[in-house]
């Protein structure tokens, strides 16, 4: 079930990103193909496709607002590109391809990541369904997700942990701006977009909280165990950089431990709730098990 959910939002999303950028400006033409260099590289298009769970748990149509799913994936690639450069963290493979700074230079790849980051807030504006006080509230918690109480935050923090080995308390605040911020402002527009009540407001963010974290242990998990094949990257990263994990802290089998943990309280906070949460709950399976 859950691989063809998977496979059916990858594709729907893939589908929008490949109508977005296009420039009339000729000059402007390296720019607009390294944003598409990054964004159109593939990935799992995790956190879009969890808006959209969201909304269909809601009996919404996710296909009404693919203007904030593609933001959600603008913001992400963004910060891909920015976390791959030599200032933070240096790779070069993502998705098993050359990092965007080793096809287009340094000051192209900062200026990509500029520009995909700027166009989100745009995208969401041409939006013609929502109200402008739905928008409003839509752009508020992406910029506040993508911000420095979000993911510039967690970076922030991230690059002045390097060479240091900080408590588990902190790895925690450090992932939940870094990863955590932008699941759980996938998690949030779908409740906005859906008009979800207060009850379900709460237990779907329990959930969005976990899941933010699950996706980071098991991340930390696979810099350990994964390949170049199945990453898509160099493995090891954070060992090199002599950062703190879940598994540096922890060892891996309390990492894994740790997971299956943070799996059953993002179960628990859908259990919770009266909607039909099938996917959503097939999507803490798949992040427990997943290889890449």
């Amino acid at each position: 079930m859950i691989a063809n959910y998977l496979a059916k939002g990858k594709k729907f999303v893939e589908a929008e990103l490949a109508t977005l950028l296009a420039s009339e400006i000729p000059e402007y033409s390296r720019l607009y193909e390294s944003m598409n260099y990054s964004l159109l590289q593939g990935g799992k298009r995790i956190r879009p496709i969890l808006t959209m769970a969201v909304l269909e748990s809601l009996g919404e149509d996710y296909k009404k607002y693919t203007e904030f799913l593609c933001a959600l994936e603008l913001i992400h690639t963004y910060s891909l590109i920015h976390d791959d450069l030599p200032a933070m963290d240096n790779d070069d493979y993502r998705r098993g391809h050359l990092t965007n700074h080793k096809v287009f230079g340094e000051g192209m790849a900062i200026l990509s990541g500029d520009g995909l980051l700027t166009y989100a807030f745009e995208l969401c504006t041409k939006n013609k369904v929502v109200s402008a006080q739905i928008c409003k509230e839509c752009i508020g918690v992406l910029a506040a997700a993508a911000g420095p109480n979000g993911m510039v935050g967690g970076q922030a923090f991230d690059l002045l942990s390097e060479g240091k080995h900080i408590p588990l308390e902190e790895l925690k605040i450090l992932h939940k701006g870094k990863t955590g911020a932008l699941f759980s402002a996938a998690v949030e527009l779908g409740l906005i977009l859906g008009q979800a009540d207060a009850s379900t407001k709460e237990e779907y963010r329990i959930y969005a909280n976990c899941l933010g974290l699950l996706f980071q242990i098991t991340d930390d998990i696979l810099d350990v165990v994964g390949t170049v094949e199945e990453l898509g990257k160099t493995p090891g990263s954070d060992e090199r950089q002599d950062k703190s994990t879940y598994v540096s802290l922890l060892g891996l089998e309390k990492a894994r431990a740790e997971a299956i943990d943070v799996a059953n309280m993002a179960s628990q906070a859908l259990d919770n709730t009266t909607h039909d949460t099938r996917i959503l709950e097939a999507l803490v399976t798949y992040l427990v098990g997943r290889s890449n």
